[in-house]
């Protein structure tokens, strides 16, 4: 089993859509919470980083991916901002 990543790895951290409704947080444990709206931890898993790319395992058994491209997340056809601040 890999490691997880250490609080001092580039992607740890709050990514946030442009609109604020979905917030994912990397946790330096190897876990992410993620929150959808007004709920709280609407998803919780863990992941792995590979160089660019990261692979999700949630808790209730489904699987997901993506990519940092130019310190911006794109999972699920979605686009990331780190704390949420848009680079343009």
């Amino acid at each position: 089993m890999p490691t997880p990543p250490d609080a001092t790895h580039p992607y740890i951290g709050m990514w946030i859509t442009a609109d604020g409704r979905i917030r994912q947080e990397l946790l330096p444990n190897g876990r992410y919470d993620e929150a959808r709206g007004t709920v709280k931890s609407a998803y919780q898993g863990r992941y792995e980083v590979r160089g660019r790319h990261i692979d999700y395992w949630d808790d209730t058994g489904f699987t997901a991916d993506g990519e940092f491209i130019d310190d911006v997340l794109h999972h699920g056809g979605m686009v990331f901002y780190r704390d949420g601040v848009r680079k343009d």
